[in-house]
C-alpha cells in the first residue's frame, strides 16, 4: 500500500507522508517525501490556552528565527538539516531528512560514548562562534551517522546574537540531560566541556573560558535553589 498523500494547507506543496517522527505540544514533525526528495515536515502547532493572535506572533517569530538559522548555517561547517520550503504565516518548514539515529539512542544501545559526547561539545562551541544558541541542546536533538558525524537538529528555540548567559545555559541543559539520561557515561560532563574548549579562538567573544565559566554559574545557582 502506498503511503498516504498529506496535504496541510493549500499553500503547501503535495506532500508524501511515510511517517510521524514526534508528535509534540509546539511541533508536528513528519517525515515522507517533497518533490521526490526525502524530507521532514514540522508543522508548528497553535496553542489553544493562549490568545489566537500571540499563538500567531510567537509561532511566525520562532519558525523565522529557526529559518534565519538554518540559512546561516548552510554555508558553514556546522552540519544541520537543509532548507527545501517553508510559509512562516502559515507554520511549516519541509528540511532535508538527515541519515542517522539521535545521540540520545546511540548513547543508550552503546554505538556512542565519551568520544562523541566530546565531539558534541566541539560542535557546539562552533555553534556558538557563530553567534548562535541552540536553546535545546539535549542528545535527543543531534544526529549521528555511521561515521560518527554529528548533525544538529531542532532550531525552533535558538537566538540569533545570544548573551552569554544564553549560550551557558545551552551548555547546562545538556549538562542536566547528561546527568538524567547518560548517567552511566562517566566523566561525561568534564568531555563536553573539554570538547567545548578545544574549539576556542581569541577572535570571538565571549572566550570558551568565559562561557565556561558561565556555566559553572548556573549549575551552581541551579545547585543551591535545588
Amino acid at each position: 500500500m502506498s503511503s498516504p498523500v498529506h496535504v496541510v494547507n493549500e499553500s503547501m506543496p503535495l506532500w508524501k507522508t511515510s511517517k510521524t517522527l514526534h508528535q509534540g505540544a509546539e511541533a508536528t514533525v513528519l517525515s515522507g517525501y517533497w518533490m521526490g526528495e526525502r524530507a521532514v515536515l514540522k508543522k508548528r502547532n497553535c496553542r489553544t490556552y493562549r490568545h489566537p493572535d500571540l499563538d500567531r506572533r510567537l509561532i511566525r517569530q520562532r519558525l523565522s528565527v529557526e529559518v534565519r538559522v538554518l540559512t546561516k548555517l548552510h554555508s558553514t561547517k556546522v552540519a544541520s538539516p537543509s532548507l527545501f520550503d517553508m510559509d512562516i504565516d502559515e507554520g511549516w518548514i519541509i528540511l532535508s531528512e538527515v541519515d542517522g539515529i539521535t545521540l540520545y539512542e546511540s548513547l543508550l544501545i552503546g554505538k556512542s560514548g565519551i568520544e562523541q559526547i566530546r565531539d558534541f561539545g566541539c560542535l557546539i562551541r562552533q555553534l556558538h562562534e557563530l553567534g548562535i544558541s541552540h536553546g535545546d541542546l539535549t542528545t535527543h536533538n543531534v544526529i549521528i551517522d555511521d561515521s560518527g558525524n554529528l548533525t544538529l537538529i531542532d532550531f525552533g528555540l535558538s537566538k540569533i546574537t545570544p548573551e552569554i548567559e544564553h549560550l551557558g545555559l545551552d551548555l547546562q541543559v545538556l549538562h542536566e540531560c547528561l546527568n538524567a539520561s547518560h548517567f552511566e557515561e562517566e566523566g561525561a560532563i568534564e568531555a563536553m566541556i573539554e570538547g567545548y574548549l578545544s574549539h576556542s579562538t581569541e577572535i570571538f567573544s565571549p572566550s570558551a573560558p568565559e562561557v565556561i565559566d558561565r556555566f559553572n554559574s548556573i549549575r551552581g545557582r541551579v545547585r543551591y535553589h535545588a
